[in-house]
This record gives structure tokens, C-alpha cells and sequence, in this order.
């Protein structure tokens, strides 16, 4: 009986928390799509991004393993070089620039973009996480779901002020990197025996995909 009940609560928490979840990113793509409100809300993004984050986190239930505690801060550290790396060079990604709607920026990157990199790659290896797919095509799949979500992500983010591309070309090594960058990161996840298994995970991934397709139908340039 007690664990019944104990499973019960488990789920009508994980069913609230997915509800709030969904009502936060309607309400963002309403205050975003009202011209008046738009710049108050597209500040709000980077808080945006880390609550959700945080959120993500708090429902990660592995934290006793030690690998968990090295695994996050490592791909927020290669996420965020590597991105620095892209801007400075623009041979990896290609030739952008970094706005200011993600907030405090450090060698004219922001730094949540590295959080950015640990929660798109956590909630996609969750997706994956309930099958019994082989590792290598769990990390092929998820890391193709990434690249789909970055079809989206690249033509909202110069309407938000995340960042622009030079002449609006976004070019196909952007896309080859964010696959190359997403398997890697995968693995190390994978190799770092890193469960992914979380109930509101792939629900925020889905939301906020769901909300940059809202942005390009209801928000002009």
C-alpha cells in the first residue's frame, strides 16, 4: 500500500510539473508575440533556459553516482569552448555572432550557452533512454533529433537575439558540427554510464521546440 501510494505521488508530481512546464512556454510565446510585452520577455530568456535546466536537474535521479557530478560540468566546459572557438575562428559552426538574448557573454560568447549544450543533449539521450536500442544507435538517434531541433532553433534565434549569421546564410557545416558535437557529447554520457532516464525531460525538450516553431509563425522581423 505505502509504495502505491508512493508511486501515485511520484506521478501526479511529474503530471503537475509537466503541466507547468507547458503553461510557462505558452506563456512565453504570448509575450513574445505581443509587440508591447516582447522585449520584457525576450530578457527573461536566459532565466527561461536555466530554470528549466534547474528543473531538469532536480527530477535527474542518479545524483549518488560520482560520474554524474563530472559528466555535466564536462560537456558545459567542451560545449562552451567549442563555442568560443566558433565564434572567434568561424571555422566550426560558420561565420556568426552572438546577440545579447542570452544574456552575460564572455569572449563574445554567453555563457549559457554551455548549459544549453548539457540540457539539449540530456533531453534527447532521455527520449532514447526508455528503449532498448543499442548504445550506438541511441547516440546516432538522439544526436539526429538534435539536428532537427537546430533546423528550427537557427531561424528563431536571430528573432530573439541569441544570434545572427553573416549575409542570414546559415551554412550546412552548422549542421554537421551540431551532429558531430551532439555524438560526442552522447557518448561521453554513454561512456560515463550517465542514466538519462527522467520524467520531465523530454517534456521540456518538446515544449521548446514546439515554442521556436510558435516564434516563426507568430513573430515577424
Amino acid at each position: 500500500m505505502k509504495m502505491e501510494l508512493l508511486l501515485n505521488n511520484l506521478l501526479r508530481q511529474r503530471s503537475n510539473t509537466i503541466f507547468v512546464v507547458i503553461l510557462f512556454y505558452v506563456v512565453g510565446v504570448v509575450g513574445i508575440a505581443i509587440p508591447g510585452s516582447q522585449p520584457f520577455f525576450r530578457a527573461l530568456i536566459p532565466f527561461a533556459l536555466l530554470l528549466s535546466f534547474i528543473l531538469i536537474m532536480i527530477f535527474h535521479k542518479s545524483w549518488k553516482r560520482l560520474d554524474n557530478l563530472f559528466a555535466f560540468p564536462l560537456i558545459y566546459l567542451l560545449g562552451y569552448l567549442v563555442e568560443v572557438l566558433g565564434v572567434k575562428t568561424h571555422l566550426i559552426f560558420g561565420h556568426y555572432t552572438y546577440g545579447e538574448g542570452l544574456g552575460f557573454k564572455l569572449f563574445d560568447t554567453p555563457l549559457m550557452i554551455g548549459i544549453n549544450w548539457v540540457m539539449v543533449v540530456y533531453c534527447s539521450a532521455a527520449m532514447l533512454a526508455w528503449t532498448r536500442w543499442p548504445s550506438v544507435i541511441q547516440i546516432l538517434v538522439a544526436s539526429g533529433l538534435l539536428v532537427l531541433y537546430d533546423l528550427v532553433l537557427e531561424h528563431v534565434a536571430p528573432l530573439l537575439g541569441m544570434w545572427s549569421w553573416q549575409e542570414n546564410h546559415i551554412p550546412l557545416q552548422n549542421y554537421l558540427a551540431w551532429f558531430v558535437l551532439a555524438a560526442g557529447f552522447h557518448g561521453l554520457l554513454k561512456w560515463m554510464k550517465v542514466r538519462t532516464i527522467n520524467p520531465v525531460a523530454s517534456a521540456i525538450l518538446i515544449c521548446q521546440f514546439l515554442f521556436f516553431i510558435a516564434i516563426l509563425i507568430f513573430v515577424k522581423k
